[in-house]
């Protein structure tokens, strides 16, 4: 490919640290940026970034789903304001913006997996804010992509696949929602498609999840089960929980406009995750 100044917001996060490896494997350079060095919210550091760069990958993001309930307008300042500014700035730059967003951004009560041009509608701060992003990066004009992702996990960061395995470690015994269903997608492969998306620089809205649906607790069955350990597991219901955050019920994506796209199938969410847990 030809070489294009590529700046990676949230370098260090689950999904940044990934998408760092992988561009290294294909021989593309990246300039990485995260906190405490680099905040997103900074006017005059995002201004340096944008205008140096061509191609802008934001993988940085305020991601406590719970705290956001509580802690409303740095979940916005981060997720939308942020969001918004950087393609204001990239507009007049003329930089491509690479964004990713989160199945959060609707409300789950489809009998259907989401499509792209689905109605939105959050059921939390965290859902609201991540859309409020889409929608001022939308209205900045920028040349962008926004990707929406779900259920993802990685190597870092606090998600559901490492929550779940040192809970069990922890009391042996387990209750799990059966009522929550999507599909557990890993960062590894997120950042692939990220790759793919430097390359191609296409336009528009996306879903991308691994194929295939689960419950939350049938995840936990397949985890507990290649891992061989002998877990209580139990099934629940959502309103069992105490949370202050509200989740949707129904996380499916239809990616089959990012699967025409890519060019290659999409891997079923099994594999992915079986590598995942073997190389814990």
């Amino acid at each position: 490919m030809v070489n294009r100044k590529i700046a990676l917001l949230g370098s260090g996060g689950m999904l940044g640290t990934d998408v760092v490896r992988k561009l290294a494997q294909k021989g593309i350079c990246v300039d990485c940026f995260d906190l405490p060095d680099f905040d997103i919210t900074d006017t005059v550091q995002l201004q340096r970034v944008v205008e140096n760069c061509e191609i802008i990958i934001n993988c940085a993001a305020y991601t406590d789903v719970e705290k956001a309930e509580s802690q409303r307008d740095p979940a916005y300042r981060i997720n939308a304001e942020a969001v918004g500014r950087l393609g204001v700035m990239a507009k007049k730059a003329d930089a491509y913006v690479l964004h990713i967003s989160t199945d959060f951004v609707f409300d789950g009560v489809s009998d259907r997996p989401y499509v792209e041009t689905d109605p939105t509608n959050p059921v939390n701060a965290y859902g609201a804010s991540k859309l409020a992003g889409e929608q001022q990066l939308l209205e900045s004009s920028c040349r962008n992509s926004i990707i929406r992702v779900e259920w993802t996990y990685g190597r870092l960061g606090n998600n559901f696949i490492n929550k779940l395995i040192a809970l069990a470690r922890k009391n042996g015994k387990l209750k799990v929602v059966d009522d929550q269903t999507g599909s557990p997608t890993a960062t590894t492969e997120v950042a692939e498609v990220i790759c793919a998306f430097v390359e191609k620089r296409p336009l528009g809205l996306f879903h991308f999840a691994n194929a295939g649906y689960a419950s939350r607790f049938e995840v936990a069955r397949f985890v507990f089960e290649k891992l061989n350990m002998s877990v209580d597991l139990t099934g629940c219901k959502s309103t069992d929980f105490l949370s202050a955050a509200k989740r949707p019920l129904n996380s499916c994506f239809d990616c089959g406009k990012i699967e025409s796209l890519l060019g290659v199938p999409i891997s079923s969410w099994q594999g992915p995750l079986e590598k995942f847990l073997k190389q814990l």
